[in-house]
């Protein structure tokens, strides 16, 4: 059966054209590059040793110590720092995510990607790293970011970049 062309009003990158077809390469050439460079950066900020703060870590597996902590900081800029940072460091998930892997698209997906992702980072960064530990604090916020990613950008990028899925429900009522 021959694929169907794209409707002339879809987005450009959904049409069927050599150009469409160069663009869309061309777009997850450089998603692909930017996920790359964002996984060395999140390898450099997480799993870089701290052994001057060795006694000052702890493992924190309740939700929400780590955030009062840092929000009974007298300090407003390191409060900001530490919850800002995490954020923005799962803020590129949500991006990036939608772009390139299509069946990743979804505020679900995204979110249960990061999250294993994340926990997988914090498990490293306490097992094997000096001067790191486990926090589910940064976890939660790391997923919050990405989220927040997939809703201000990578929604849009993801469907301008992919074609809409066609549900099982939705082929049979086009159907009948």
């Amino acid at each position: 059966m021959a694929a169907k062309a794209a409707a002339p009003d879809s987005p450009p990158l959904q049409r069927d054209s050599l150009g469409s077809r160069a663009g869309r390469v061309l777009v997850m050439l450089l998603a692909f590059a930017c996920m790359v460079g964002f996984a060395a950066a999140l390898a450099k900020a997480t799993l870089v040793p701290q052994p001057g703060s060795s006694d000052l870590v702890h493992t924190n597996l309740r939700p929400g110590d780590s955030l009062r902590a840092y929000l009974d900081q007298p300090a407003i800029r390191d409060t900001v720092k530490q919850i800002g940072g995490n954020v923005l460091l799962g803020a590129p998930f949500g991006v990036l995510l939608p772009m390139l892997v299509p069946k990743a698209r979804g505020a679900v997906r995204v979110v249960l990607v990061t999250s294993l992702v994340m926990v997988l980072v914090e498990i490293a960064q306490g097992a094997i790293v000096e001067g790191r530990a486990f926090d589910i604090d940064d976890v939660i916020l790391n997923t919050s970011g990405a989220l927040l990613g997939y809703v201000l950008i990578g929604r849009r990028l993801g469907h301008a970049l992919h074609p809409r899925r066609h549900h099982w429900w939705q082929r049979r009522r086009t159907s009948a």
